[in-house]
């Protein structure tokens, strides 16, 4: 039996080119799931709905030491927006006692600092094949809080390329969430958001996940938009969860659709892990990705990049070794061109899985190292 696998290798990048006479701008964009990218310390998290009553988020994540110094309550209500608006409450999150010197993983600073490297060292590489530089912008699934994204992007291999950080903390049970950082001569943001799924279980009491990210701005003076997803997972069985990852879907959709409708001209790139194949109900029936460009019009205007390597046969991870490409990048038909223009459009979609990530020997062979 083996393990869901590290997603290490599960990096999609979506290169973009354009011709001006001689000139061509070309700009790689895409996600890691940085694979429970925790620091050292137990943590909570804390909503301060006092300090903006229009909006409760407020919400850091927060040393578990620091709690007995501020005068909030142990909330064991439901969390959401709306019910946290005049708060001050505190939860301990789930997954940072994993993740600590003490734990039977042994997470101690070592390991987060070996981490911190080798993740930048995957990031800085992406798309670099064809930009000959880092990526613009990079999705990230998977992150404790905002610091273990400033410690990343801190790192020698990304440092110089001074990438911005868009991070909002989510209601999740585990503590983790998704993250977006930007070349911030290349990628300037004009508005950002995130949007709170709300599940519940067969029971009717609602489950935590991640939020959806949503940022708008421009890419290189071109109106661009991300959707930034790690849909619920598959946990109590596939058909028994499906309908969380559809009102995933259908959350997305809404959301896509709307910066569609106030600009049609923004190309919309949505990306993550959707624990789901590009087959899957979700994504064919609820998301309405198309796998085929000739399929799109204004009815059905996005293309699931993912659905060649999916048809060929190729996977992000195995369980039990079943293959699945969970991982995808979804794009506007505005980015889909069968010829060279002034402005950005797809020219490649893959996954980056150079040899150092490719385990080379043993039970594993051939699966992310």
């Amino acid at each position: 039996m083996r393990r869901l696998l590290s997603l290490w290798a599960v990096i999609f990048s979506v290169i973009a080119f354009a011709q001006q006479g001689k000139l061509r701008k070309v700009a790689a964009v895409g996600f890691l799931n940085v694979e429970n990218l925790f620091d050292t310390i137990r943590s909570a998290d804390y909503i301060d709905g006092t300090k903006d009553r229009k909006n409760p988020a407020f919400h850091r994540s927060i040393p578990l030491d620091s709690v007995k110094f501020l005068q909030a309550e142990k909330y064991d209500g439901e969390w959401s927006d709306g019910l946290l608006q005049g708060k001050k409450v505190v939860r301990y999150q789930g997954g940072s006692d994993e993740f600590t010197p003490h734990s039977a993983k042994n997470y101690n600073s070592r390991v987060y600092r070996t981490k911190l490297v080798n993740e930048a060292k995957v990031i800085s590489e992406l798309g670099a094949q064809y930009t000959k530089t880092a990526p613009a912008v990079v999705g990230l699934i998977e992150v404790e809080n905002r610091q273990v994204i400033e410690d990343l992007i801190k790192q020698p291999a990304l440092a110089k390329y001074d990438y911005g950080i868009i991070h909002y903390n989510s209601y999740d049970y585990r503590g983790i969430d998704v993250a977006l950082i930007y070349q911030k001569r290349r990628f300037t943001p004009t508005n950002t958001l995130k949007k709170e799924l709300k599940i519940f279980n067969e029971e009717g009491k609602r489950e935590y996940t991640r939020d959806i990210l949503v940022v708008t701005g421009f890419l290189d003076n071109e109106k661009v938009a991300f959707f930034m997803n790690h849909w619920p997972s598959r946990r109590g069985g596939e058909a028994a969860s499906l309908p969380k990852r559809n009102a995933a879907a259908a959350l997305l959709k809404q959301q896509m659709d709307s910066v569609r409708a106030a600009d049609p001209s923004t190309k919309l790139f949505a990306m993550g892990d959707f624990n789901d194949d590009p087959v899957s109900s979700s994504l064919k029936n609820y998301l309405k990705a198309q796998a085929n460009p000739k399929d799109l019009n204004d009815t059905n205007p996005y293309l699931n990049l993912m659905y060649p390597l999916y048809k060929k046969g190729v996977a992000s991870l195995a369980y039990q070794d079943a293959p699945n490409l969970f991982d995808q990048i979804i794009v506007s038909k505005n980015l889909i061109s069968d010829q060279v223009t002034k402005e950005y459009s797809v020219y490649k979609a893959e996954i980056f899985a150079p040899a150092y990530l490719v385990n080379k020997e043993g039970n594993y062979k051939g699966y992310p190292f």
